[in-house]
């Protein structure tokens, strides 16, 4: 898989890093891959995933959302739409440079983003979750203990995986707007819903609402053993497999 870092303008008008993992041999299609929370695109399951896609003929650009990872901007001023935002100019970025993307890969709230970022994109005819919350507001949940305070002063520092993070009232506001939008049963594409069942993060239960809401082609796989993180990259690589060789009937 060769590999090159690249970089476009988001949703906020902020520099974003990218790295888009070329297809050995005859690319079939391509792809984008958003990360889950407070994450970024060098997560090691990530490429493991772009690796999988690759041996496959699908290309995959993996960026960093706004203010995270190496991508310029503030963390603070960002929120779940600004996320799906980034995605579509991920996308818009493609289309101008390549090929536009015929399939979206999400990672936990990554993977709620590319549910709503579907959506506004034609070219996409499939898309794929991993570990993805059935409503974007599960995400409060990593924060929970300073919901008070962000509600009376609007705004509030929160350690998320041994980091410190300014978390605004915007960012609960708009969480709570996109979770009265029904994006699952309007979706109109191939969806594949990857969950472990034994995920402490995002509990498997999000996996069967996405399922009974979706209309078809829809299809579930367990994840058997896999932590949310999909640390063991046992997982990370079947899960990429797998998608690769769903995918190729629809993209």
């Amino acid at each position: 898989m060769k590999s090159k870092n690249i970089e476009f303008n988001g949703a906020l008008g902020d520099k974003l890093s990218a790295r888009l993992d070329r297809a050995d041999g005859d690319e079939i299609g391509f792809a984008l891959f958003a990360h889950c929370f407070t994450c970024s695109k060098n997560l090691k399951a990530v490429g493991h995933v772009t690796k999988s896609l690759a041996d496959r003929g699908i290309s995959t650009l993996r960026f960093d959302f706004t203010g995270l990872g190496q991508s310029d901007g503030e963390f603070a001023n960002t929120n779940f739409s600004s996320n799906v935002e980034d995605l579509v100019a991920a996308a818009e970025y493609l289309d101008a440079e390549f090929e536009a993307p015929s399939l979206l890969v999400g990672h936990s709230l990554g993977g709620a983003a590319v549910l709503h970022a579907a959506h506004n994109l034609d070219s996409v005819k499939a898309v794929a979750t991993i570990g993805a919350p059935s409503d974007p507001t599960h995400v409060k949940e990593n924060f929970e203990m300073k919901l008070d305070e962000i509600e009376e002063t609007g705004e509030a520092e929160v350690t998320l995986a041994g980091r410190q993070f300014k978390i605004k009232k915007q960012f609960l506001d708009d969480l709570e707007d996109a979770g009265r939008e029904d994006k699952i049963s309007t979706l109109n594409r191939a969806l594949l819903i990857m969950h472990s069942p034994l995920d402490k993060t995002v509990g498997i239960d999000s996996a069967a609402k996405l399922y009974y809401r979706a209309k078809h082609p829809k299809s579930f796989v367990s994840l058997h053993q896999a932590d949310h993180l999909l640390t063991n990259p046992e997982f990370s690589k079947y899960a990429g497999k797998l998608i690769a060789q769903w995918s190729e009937i629809y993209i």
